[in-house]
């Protein structure tokens, strides 16, 4: 197996052993994840709109979402755009393994993950965006930019929520933790 492409029962020279793991999540993408779901869920569910704290949170998320940018350049392989964002043509092939029950496992994000991805710090960004420009003279009192943001900040919710049911399917169809996986930063080999 390559780590650059999916694993595959056949052709694989020697299996690794059950208890051998690799690093793949390095420290910088685990922060930007876990720092995100925190920040999402203070100003989801816990702070008041448009408080100070609130804003402080957003601001937050901008900086990390800024940081997460900056190292799928520079970053380690795996947290590389250029490592999991795939063509339209490769998703679509992953869709169709998946919904034919074909076992295909990806060290890093596979391509729908990659997606999700994606489409989620789209829609920080333009949160965070939203949520700034409702602080500047220009905006303010502005209902258009005000209703942007609640549904920009309502889509994170549900994707967020989509993501975190698919890391349990696949945590369960892999035999492997994801999860946990996003927290020591290391999966199976």
């Amino acid at each position: 197996m390559t780590a650059d492409r999916p694993a595959s029962r056949a052709g694989a020279s020697a299996p690794a052993a059950p208890s051998a793991t690799v690093a793949v999540w390095d420290p910088v993408v685990r922060i930007f994840h876990w720092g995100v779901v925190a920040a999402c869920t203070l100003n989801l569910f816990i702070l008041s709109p448009g408080k100070t704290w609130h804003r402080y949170t957003g601001y937050a998320v901008l900086c990390l979402l800024v940081l997460r940018v900056v190292w799928g350049f520079i970053g380690s392989r795996y947290a590389r755009f250029s490592d999991f964002v795939r063509s339209p043509l490769v998703i679509r092939r992953y869709i169709v393994d998946l919904r034919h029950g074909r076992d295909v496992r990806h060290l890093g994000h596979n391509p729908a993950a990659a997606v999700m991805m994606v489409v989620l710090m789209i829609l920080l960004l333009a949160t965070a965006m939203s949520g700034w420009m409702m602080t500047l003279d220009a905006f303010w009192g502005n209902a258009l930019i005000e209703e942007a943001h609640e549904v920009l900040a309502n889509s994170i919710m549900v994707l967020a929520g989509l993501h975190a049911l698919a890391a349990i399917v696949e945590s369960v169809r892999h035999r492997e933790n994801l999860v946990l996986a996003m927290v020591t930063g290391r999966k199976k080999a």
